[in-house]
């Protein structure tokens, strides 16, 4: 059976999906897992549509950058032996920076791989693992064909006002600006608006997408105007060990003050901050919920609070707020954080069904809510999985 391989490659981290082809795509995939912990103990899990589940070591040597290598070598072997009715006629891929020049998804060949490596220094943490199966199956499946699916590409139609910092031109133009990311995510939540809110989802809306990484969107006509992640993924929203937005001040007194390099800044801004930082007991939102210390509930609070704050922003920047849609980890599964949120933004006409909400209904508003609230379970893999089919005309 043709299927279509969806790929999204972290620093220790391999997770894959097939979604069968045959007689069309399938909505869901028929094996998905990941290979977890390259670079140190990697394992495989692995479960299928019918439920069967599979987890084993996989045996690499080497570094980091070769474990990865060997990782998707063993997946291939693996998927052949465990799943051979499931055969691979394409692969897609998710890849977080497609710079200024990918404003959808792109057939890709050794020329788009180079300039797209190009854009390491836009995303250092993410880029050059994102690529690297790429080239590797370049090598071990030169047959099949591949797709690179970018989260910055739904935002490249945001206005030029909403991607320009007040920097000079030559910075501007030299590419230091604002692309935004979980762009696979809110194209998918914008496909499958129309289902849930009908004629709203053509209105002004925002997209709460909320996770461990957390950042929003405002969107119009079914378009992208505006986002809070910005030239990296720690601006806007606080995430789970991410800063968000903070003042450049802030940044230029701890080098000149406290002798902070690139590399201790990066360490501080990316993984000792956000939700784990001010509460300085987790980065997990559960965790917090069930906490009593206060330095757990204000990390909470801070989180609500920073997002009712951009939906006022956001709300500005798309003329108006006709929907509200909650999606990612926390969005989809935190009923909590969703009241509280939307008990701050009530001055917009927000108001929802407590039991609605608390039974992770796909519309939480209540009737006389003039915004119309969603939850919608988001499908990135899914949504590459359709790109990859969509460019590929398979």
């Amino acid at each position: 059976m043709k299927s279509i391989l969806v790929l999204n490659a972290g620093s220790s981290s391999l997770k894959f999906a097939l979604f069968p082809l045959e007689p069309k795509l399938a909505e869901h995939p028929a094996l998905s897992g990941q290979i977890e912990g390259i670079g140190a103990t990697p394992k495989l899990s692995a479960k299928t549509s019918d439920g069967k589940r599979f987890q084993e070591d996989v045996s690499v040597s080497g570094d980091q950058t070769e474990q990865h290598r060997q990782s998707l070598a063993y997946l291939f072997n693996w998927i052949k032996t465990n799943a051979p009715e499931l055969k691979i006629s394409a692969a897609g891929h998710r890849i977080v920076h497609g710079g200024t020049r990918y404003h959808a998804p792109e057939k890709l060949d050794q020329s788009v791989l180079s300039y797209l490596e190009t854009l390491i220094p836009l995303a250092p943490l993410h880029q050059p693992h994102n690529l690297r199966p790429v080239a590797e199956i370049f090598k071990l499946l030169p047959d099949v064909a591949q797709v690179g699916c970018f989260d910055t590409a739904f935002h490249r139609d945001n206005p030029e006002v909403a991607q320009i910092y007040g920097l000079p031109k030559a910075l501007t133009d030299g590419g230091i600006k604002s692309y935004g990311f979980h762009g696979l995510s809110y194209d998918y939540i914008v496909r499958a608006l129309p289902e849930v809110i009908g004629d709203k989802a053509k209105k002004p809306l925002v997209i709460a997408h909320l996770g461990n990484g957390a950042s929003m969107a405002a969107v119009r006509d079914g378009k992208g105007v505006a986002t809070t992640m910005g030239f990296s993924t720690i601006n806007g929203l606080i995430m789970g060990t991410r800063s968000g937005s903070i003042d450049p001040g802030v940044l230029l007194y701890l080098i000149d003050q406290k002798g902070m390099d690139y590399k201790s800044l990066t360490q501080l801004l990316y993984k000792e901050s956000g939700l784990l930082g001010v509460s300085g007991v987790s980065q997990d939102m559960r965790a917090l919920l069930a906490s009593d210390k206060p330095e757990a509930k204000l990390a909470v609070e801070l989180f609500c609070y920073r997002i009712a704050r951009e939906l006022g922003s956001l709300t500005a920047a798309a003329g108006g707020l006709e929907a509200l849609v909650f999606t990612g980890g926390i969005g989809e599964h935190s009923a909590v954080i969703r009241a509280r949120v939307c008990e701050l933004s009530a001055w917009l006409g927000i108001d929802i069904d407590a039991a609605a909400n608390d039974a992770d209904k796909l519309r939480i508003d209540s009737p006389k809510s003039r915004v119309a609230v969603a939850v919608v379970p988001t499908n990135e893999e899914g949504m590459i999985a359709r790109y990859t089919v969509e460019v590929l005309k398979l």
